[in-house]
């Protein structure tokens, strides 16, 4: 595959998540701003791959996907967490 394909999907993810920071900032519940949230991370992390797909650097933009999703998960189980108790802990 060409290096223009991954990056025309990667700019499609990205224009797919920024519909997605609509939901997130406008959600009429809490439980639609946390899945958005978490697709955003999702879309973010698939994008990473991608580029590293593109650019040939697999092993750099790989590693950096899986701390990224990492983080974007445990920021998910934090924010559900958070507006299901009204606290973290």
């Amino acid at each position: 595959m060409s290096e223009g394909f991954f990056l025309g999907a990667a700019f499609v993810l990205a224009f797919l998540a920024w519909l997605s920071f609509y939901r997130a900032a406008r959600g009429p519940s809490a439980a639609d701003r946390i899945v958005a949230i978490n697709v955003i991370g999702t879309k973010t992390l698939v994008i990473l791959v991608l580029v590293g797909f593109a650019h040939q650097e697999m092993s750099i933009f790989l590693d950096v996907a899986l701390v990224y999703g990492l983080i974007s998960f445990l920021a998910t189980v934090g924010l559900a967490q958070y507006f299901s108790k009204g606290s973290l802990f």
